[in-house]
């Protein structure tokens, strides 16, 4: 029984230990990071954004983002937590679709990309990839009256590449995208 009680403590003691320095490294980490962790904020027209955290635009004239699972709040993070097999999933994957295509109607004939269909695990994404942007450009260019060549520029111009190249695809922010829309003559 000793035995136990004494393995069970140094067991406390070492998990502690690993637990709390981390907890060290996290925190003294996000001091040296840009915008001490707080994440990135942009200014635009007077009002404070999070590059880091999805929008919803509901404007034709406007790129949209992803779906969010929780209405773009970022107080409750989730996703659906339905299946792929998920009847009540696929029906509103399949709305999604209907919308997208109605919204987009010259691009009925080309795959949807899949991230302007399904919400993030987060429902919070801000991101979405190139193809997701340049499935948009007709319907922003008749919007704008902005020839489609200027957007695709714009959107090449505002493509991240993956982390030291390698981890994940690369992507473009659609906040920072909408604001050069918005900014470019």
């Amino acid at each position: 029984m000793k035995n136990y009680i004494s393995s069970a403590f140094r067991l406390t003691i070492v998990m502690l230990v690993i637990v709390g320095v981390y907890s060290i490294f996290v925190y003294a980490g996000s001091k040296v990071l840009p915008n001490h962790g707080k994440g990135e904020i942009i200014t635009h027209n007077g009002q404070k954004f999070y590059a880091n955290v999805g929008q919803d635009f509901k404007s034709a004239k406007y790129f949209h983002g992803r779906p969010s699972a929780v209405d773009y709040n970022a107080a409750g993070s989730a996703g659906s937590n339905k299946g792929p097999s998920n009847k009540e999933y696929l029906e509103t994957v399949q709305k999604r679709m209907d919308t997208l295509k109605m919204q987009n109607p010259e691009m009925s004939h080309v795959k949807v990309p899949v991230e302007l269909i399904t919400a993030s695990g987060s429902g919070l994404d801000p991101d979405i990839s190139q193809e997701g942007a340049l499935y948009q450009v007709k319907r922003i260019a008749k919007e704008r009256n902005i020839s489609e060549t200027a957007l695709e520029n714009l959107i090449k111009a505002n493509v991240s590449s993956p982390l030291m190249g390698l981890f994940g695809p690369s992507k473009v922010n659609v906040l920072k995208l909408n604001i050069a829309l918005d900014q470019l003559k």
